[in-house]
């Protein structure tokens, strides 16, 4: 008998975050994967049986799985340099004879967990960042396209600077007039057809996220791109992005699942779940609630919580920590508490059961002693900073050997 690891009950608010996990994956799809796993398999086959799936769900050229999003933004880039030319392949990250520049608005350049600008850089390419971090013309973009350029890379996230910056329909433009291809990541996006219509060449999309399948990626768009990808992905630097036939059949899987869900059925039960978490919230003093939606493209709207921390006695981000620590841990959407001082509660990673204990919960913290609430306050001697935080978790991660 396996030893069966231990796992912290989670409570999942925060969305489809891959410090969580991502996704629960439905039973149809652990079934397909379960399927795959005691049989061999011709991968290249089964990536083209993916394509095929690809091209008639996502309306598009061609397709193929990777490991994760980041790695098709890599592969994107390295296929845009040497297109199926096997020499070219093997030769990178020396990019030496090729075009070797990638075009990134400079309020694009954001970390996700990783930096978009290394992504690029893992194929060997050099990121060059046009406009500022809050203002980007298209006369910028039209300026730094060379004969090195090999491809443009256009970030859709919640992440990216929301104002002042090109938009994607006059990027692909410019960038079209000089036949450079452009690059999409849409990692988190659902609305999967729409970057094509707006000029994409290859989107970027997490099979583990919105599809709610394993850990996987699908670079999705034209055929003589997607063709050199593969190259990469099996004999060049996507053999470090390794993804395997249980990740191609569970993207396929999950893919196919998307296209069959209820969409309308699935936005009514997230608003079910919404006013749940406003009801348990309303009228307590010190919290400010709203409905936002998502700053990118999806259509899921989130629960805004504003803290007014001289009120309830406690910053936004202490009481995300504080909820992280109950017999079943509540992770909020936090990676604006520190600065901003709110929290959302996103209801797509969790069903109305669960949801119940959310306002209760906080509710709880709010209504700890004062001597309490001093306490959690003393954790931080002063305002901590994300970057600072993120490292101090990773370190010393190792746990003791036990016997």
């Amino acid at each position: 008998m396996l030893n069966q690891p231990q796992f912290e009950e989670i409570i999942n608010v925060s969305g489809t975050m891959t410090a969580l996990g991502s996704s629960s994956v439905s039973p149809d799809v652990i079934a397909a994967i379960a399927d795959v796993l005691p049989r061999f398999v011709d991968m290249v086959e089964l990536q083209r049986n993916a394509c095929r799936v690809i091209q008639r769900v996502i309306g598009c050229e061609a397709g193929f799985v990777t490991a994760c999003s980041a790695a098709g933004i890599a592969i994107g880039v390295a296929a845009s340099m040497t297109g199926a030319n096997m020499a070219k392949v093997e030769q990178l990250p020396n990019t030496s004879g090729m075009k070797g520049e990638v075009l990134l608005q400079r309020g694009h350049s954001v970390w996700f967990g990783g930096s978009i600008s290394q992504m690029v850089q893992l194929s060997g390419a050099r990121v060059i960042e046009i406009g500022d971090a809050t203002r980007a013309g298209a006369y910028q973009l039209e300026e730094a396209i060379s004969e090195r350029t090999a491809a443009a890379v256009y970030v859709v996230s919640h992440h990216t600077v929301q104002y002042g910056l090109i938009n994607l329909e006059l990027f692909s433009r410019v960038a079209h007039t000089h036949g450079v291809p452009v690059i999409v990541d849409a990692a988190s996006e659902s609305n999967m057809k729409v970057f094509f219509e707006r000029g994409a060449d290859l989107v970027c999309y997490s099979g583990h996220k919105f599809l709610a399948g394993p850990t996987s990626g699908i670079v999705a768009g034209r055929a003589d791109l997607i063709e050199a990808c593969l190259f990469h992905q099996y004999h060049g630097i996507g053999r470090a992005m390794k993804v395997g036939k249980e990740s191609i059949v569970g993207a396929t899987a999950s893919l196919e699942r998307w296209a069959r869900l209820d969409h309308t059925a699935l936005l009514a039960e997230q608003g079910k779940i919404l006013g749940v978490f406003v009801e348990g919230l309303s009228g307590i003093a010190g919290l400010t609630l709203s409905l936002e939606p998502d700053p990118a493209e999806s259509p899921t709207k989130r629960v805004k919580v504003r803290v007014d921390a001289n009120v309830v006695g406690l910053e936004a981000f202490e009481i995300a920590d504080e909820l992280k620590s109950g017999d079943s841990a509540i992770y909020v959407r936090d990676n604006e508490t520190i600065d901003g001082g709110y929290f959302f509660l996103d209801p797509t990673c969790s069903t109305l059961d669960e949801a119940r204990f959310v306002a209760p919960a906080i509710r709880r913290v709010l209504e700890l002693p004062e001597e309490e609430k001093a306490v959690i306050r003393l954790r931080h001697t002063c305002r901590p900073n994300d970057a600072d935080t993120l490292v101090q978790k990773l370190q010393g991660w190792v746990p003791e050997p036990t016997e």
